[in-house]
């Protein structure tokens, strides 16, 4: 499997540039792609989900599955 600055990683941080937690769906984690979609739009109410949207970029970039 590709790990970290992978192609696939690429990707996945692109993804989740546009749409918090499309990469970590991307990536098969499906709980961490809901927490950090919902937190992102719960957070954007109150000016926040900036945080949790870098945080999706960043974690889907730094991502290495395990063996």
């Amino acid at each position: 499997m590709a790990g970290q600055g992978s192609g696939g990683n690429v990707l996945a941080a692109l993804c989740s540039f546009f749409i918090p937690g499309l990469g970590q769906l991307l990536q098969g984690r499906l709980l961490m792609a809901i927490v950090q979609f919902v937190l992102a739009a719960v957070l954007w109410f109150i000016l926040m989900g900036w945080i949790i949207h870098l945080w999706s970029i960043i974690d889907a970039a730094r991502f290495t599955p395990k063996s």
